[in-house]
């Protein structure tokens, strides 16, 4: 889905800023669209069946994420407003039944970091025939070779793996993007970057470094997301800005070739004679006209 030989692949994560909003929702559909990203993410998830009885139990903050939840409604509508922008939608079924009711709406499956090792939903994305792209935070390599192998043998044939701290933000530092060569190397697919540290540099290492084809990152359109103070997501300008430096930095690759450039050829001319170190050349200097 993502090729090997275009710039990076932009996913504007929306999780769960869009305040259970369908409107909200087109502005970031048309945001993610306008700023250059090539998909717009959101999650579909119940929180009776995010955590368990005991947890709801004892803790109101968990019990309070249900404010979050993207109701099912919105599915078909979102889907309707992407392609209305040409722009690709992706969704994160955090249980089995979302899979379902996501699989006719969906471009890709994006599964969590949170649920990588979830055998039966990993199985459940494969076998729908829809590319895969799977969040790698937390997981060591063994952990993410089950998941590969159990992914691959279930049916899905366009895996992309994100690299991927799950810290809200998470600290450059402990960004440690050479794992994108290590996992790129053990598991031969496409490999990104699933971003919390709100950092450009981070990015551009990423992208012109260690060759991330998706870069994924976390998008509030005006720091009023539920998600916002939590110091993990871009805005607007921001992204726009960084998309923009990333893909003029990737036009500057060129062919390899060392050869004087359209933009030089004025000058070659007024290089130093090799005879007398002045400038322009000989032949020129009796024909130049100021």
């Amino acid at each position: 889905m993502f090729s090997k030989t275009t710039p990076p692949f932009f996913i504007a994560e929306v999780s769960s800023n869009h305040d259970c909003d369908l409107g909200r929702c087109y502005k970031f559909i048309d945001t993610a669209a306008r700023i250059g990203c090539g998909a717009v993410k959101f999650q579909l998830f119940k929180v009776n069946e995010l955590f368990a009885p005991e947890i709801l139990a004892r803790s109101e903050k968990h019990r309070n994420r249900v404010r979050w939840e993207l109701p099912e409604s919105f599915i078909p509508l979102i889907a309707e407003r992407c392609r209305e922008r040409g722009i690709l939608f992706s969704c994160t079924p955090f249980f089995i039944e979302a899979v379902n009711l996501l699989s006719p709406y969906v471009d890709f499956f994006k599964i969590a970091s949170y649920e990588l090792l979830w055998t039966e939903l990993l199985e459940k994305c494969a076998a729908s025939g829809k590319p895969v792209v799977l969040s790698t935070g937390m997981a060591d390599m063994e952990e993410i070779s089950k998941a590969v192998e159990t992914l691959r043998s279930s049916g899905c044939v366009d895996l992309t793996l994100l690299h991927c701290v799950s810290g809200y933000p998470a600290p450059v530092e402990q960004a440690n993007l050479g794992a994108i060569e290590s996992m790129r190397n053990e598991f031969d697919c496409k490999i990104g970057w699933s971003d919390h540290t709100v950092s450009e540099g981070v990015i551009h290492r990423a992208v012109h470094k260690y060759e991330a084809q998706t870069i994924e990152l976390h998008l509030d359109l005006d720091e009023n997301g539920p998600e916002y103070d939590f110091g993990h997501c871009w805005l607007p300008d921001q992204l726009e800005r960084l998309i923009a430096n990333i893909r003029l930095g990737v036009r500057a690759d060129g062919n390899g070739n060392k050869q004087p450039t359209e933009a030089e050829m004025p000058d070659r001319e007024w290089r130093a004679d090799p005879e007398d170190g002045l400038r322009p050349l000989k032949p020129i200097r009796k024909t130049w006209k100021p």
